[in-house]
Formats: structure tokens, C-alpha cells, sequence
């Protein structure tokens, strides 16, 4: 009887998919929280709680935006640990977490602000409900995390030592860790 091997399955990290996603939860709280329109942690201003005030508008987006890229700094430190068996496949997985984490954390903000915000009328303009006026705001953790990494895999190809070629002549840096 004879065995054929089976090919090896290339199989896609999933934590680094589901982990970034479910992070979007406590980041969209978070938003809701320490931004104006929001509860307001920050500046404690009563008057930028409301979002009547269109001052209000940009400082919601930026906060939203700081959490986000804090979000994929922290994400890039665990995708260039060089540790991955695939870590090409580690990363395009991680930046599809970190976008959906983004559309989550919005959607979190979005109904925290619904469940325990004031009732708000929203007719003259929809930004004066906690929103994001600035849709853009939801690359920024996708677009942290690959900028981070890419930094990091610069700062960690510095210190690396080339790999011996024949007869122990260093030929070039492996292009994997």
C-alpha cells in the first residue's frame, strides 16, 4: 500500500482576524466615552456635550481617529514579532481584522451613544447625533498598522545579521524572519 503525503494547508491565522475585530467593541466605547458629543471625559465642557455645537464635530472625528491609530500601533507589534510561519499571510489577515475592528468601534460608538445618550433631534442636521462625519477615520487603524509594521520590519532588518551563503559569504537578508 502505498501513502501519498498530503500537501501541507496553508492555514490563515485567524486570531489575527478575530482578535482586532472583537478590539472594535472596547475602542467604540471608548469613543463614546472620552468624546464630545459623547459622554465627554475629556474636556468635561457642558458646552461640548451637545452636538448642536458644531465645534463638536472635528474633535468626535479626531477622537475616534486617536484610538484608532493607538489600535494599529499596537497591532503592528504583534504582527513583527517575526515569529509566523506565513508572515505574509499574518499580515494581510491582521489588516483585514484591524479594518473590520475599525467598522466595529464605530458601530459601538455609534449605539453606546444610542443606548445611553440623551435623545437627540437630528432633523436640522444628522451630525448632531454622535457620528463620524469623516468616514476616512476608519482606514486609519489598517493604514497605522501597516505603516507600523513596515517600520518596524525597517528597524528590525538594521540589527539582523545577512545569512551565510556558500562558503560562509554573506549574499543578502532573508526576506522572512
Amino acid at each position: 500500500m502505498t501513502n501519498f503525503a498530503r500537501p501541507a494547508r496553508r492555514l490563515l491565522p485567524w486570531s489575527l482576524l478575530l482578535v482586532p475585530a472583537a478590539a472594535g467593541i472596547p475602542a467604540g466605547l471608548l469613543w463614546w466615552l472620552l468624546a464630545p458629543g459623547g459622554l465627554n471625559l475629556i474636556t468635561r465642557d457642558p458646552a461640548l456635550s451637545s452636538g448642536t455645537v458644531p465645534l463638536v464635530w472635528l474633535p468626535r472625528d479626531l477622537t475616534l481617529a486617536g484610538i484608532l491609530v493607538l489600535a494599529g500601533c499596537l497591532l503592528a507589534v504583534f504582527l513583527a514579532d517575526g515569529k509566523r510561519r506565513d508572515p505574509q499571510a499574518a499580515l494581510l489577515t491582521g489588516l483585514a481584522g484591524a479594518l473590520a475592528g475599525s467598522a466595529v468601534a464605530w458601530g459601538t460608538g455609534i449605539l453606546a451613544a444610542r443606548l445611553w445618550g440623551p435623545a437627540v433631534d437630528a432633523s436640522a442636521n444628522a451630525s448632531i447625533a454622535f457620528s463620524l462625519r469623516a468616514w476616512p477615520v476608519l482606514l486609519l487603524w489598517p493604514a497605522a498598522t501597516a505603516v507600523s509594521v513596515f517600520i518596524l520590519e525597517l528597524l528590525g532588518a538594521g540589527g539582523r545579521k545577512p545569512d551565510a551563503g556558500p562558503a560562509g559569504t554573506a549574499t543578502r537578508f532573508s526576506p522572512l524572519k
